[in-house]
């Protein structure tokens, strides 16, 4: 495939006048280096059993090179029928047209329910636009945009790609990947071991994207929770306290369904001030009460919503 990889610059402006709105949007073309495409399936770890979806397609490059070179199949969003009608021609001629598939619809409306990887090149103020859609998809969903960010929704994953020939600022190409989290907030209970006697554990849990944070109590006594991380669906985090003069540390590691975490517990003690882990045991963990992930956090909309700004 040729250098042809759209572009998109979209400026949204709204006016508001006796309750109406308008918005316009201008997508000027610029050419794509194969690297960076190449950065994209590879920062999100494209495999065969994947599903690609590419919002703002242009000629389908992106989908097409999933397929092609990694055995996936996808679909690709683009409002230009022109460049819908180049993008199956050159699926055809690549052979991938069983795998791949091009519409012409706003990206806006598209079902991306199916999609286990979304890829994008739009501006950041679309992208925060889309923002509220990406965290209704299945946990663990990767989505990688070209080049712009999705304000301080911080990514898991960033690489900078030379293009010594890019026709507007510096000469590389930002890649960004997410994973879309579970929301884990709430308050989660469970029961095990401390010293040999069966104890209640709790975790209250506040959430804003993947960052997690939370208070303890194990056995009725206040509890640290420590490096708590989330991947997808799967949570992992430590938990001590001092319960009847020992310190009981233990670290837990879980994948959740509904209001159930299903996972393994390990208990840490101090060897010589060298932490050591014992060996994994069943572990599971009930939702009591509901939080709220915090995805709008700094995020502020003028109008309809066409247009929104984040504050940083």
């Amino acid at each position: 495939m040729r250098e042809l990889r759209k572009y998109r610059f979209v400026f949204f402006m709204v006016f508001i006048l006796s309750g109406s709105t308008a918005c316009a949007a201008d997508a000027p073309y610029v050419t794509t280096p194969q690297n960076v495409i190449d950065a994209m399936l590879n920062i999100s770890a494209v495999k065969a059993d994947d599903y690609v979806v590419d919002l703002g397609a242009g000629d389908g490059r992106i989908v097409i090179t999933a397929a092609k070179k990694l055995g996936a199949r996808g679909v690709g969003v683009e409002l230009d029928a022109n460049l819908v009608r180049t993008a199956q021609r050159e699926a055809q001629r690549e052979g991938v047209q069983d795998r791949v598939s091009f519409y012409s619809d706003d990206l806006f409306f598209m079902d991306l329910s199916k999609a286990s990887v979304i890829t994008m090149y739009m501006s950041e103020a679309v992208n925060l636009r889309l923002r509220p859609s990406l965290f209704k998809l299945k946990p663990g969903t990767r989505v990688v945009s070209h080049d712009f960010d999705m304000g301080n929704w911080r990514p898991d994953a960033k690489i900078t790609v030379p293009v010594p020939d890019k026709r507007y600022g510096p000469p590389s190409s930002a890649v960004f990947m997410w994973r879309v989290p579970a929301d884990f907030a709430g308050t989660w209970v469970w029961r095990s071991p401390v010293n040999g006697v069966e104890e209640s554990y709790e975790a209250a849990l506040t959430q804003k994207f993947q960052k997690i944070d939370g208070k303890g109590r194990i056995a009725s006594q206040q509890a640290v929770i420590g490096g708590p991380k989330i991947r997808g669906s799967i949570i992992n985090f430590v938990m001590g306290a001092e319960v009847a003069g020992k310190a009981t540390w233990r670290e837990f590691e879980g994948r959740i369904e509904g209001d159930t975490i299903t996972g393994t517990a390990i208990t840490l003690s101090d060897a010589d001030q060298v932490m050591v882990k014992g060996v994994a045991v069943p572990w599971g963990a009930t939702r009591t009460a509901r939080g709220q992930m915090d995805i709008e956090a700094g995020v502020q909309s003028f109008g309809s919503g066409f247009f929104t700004r984040e504050q940083k």
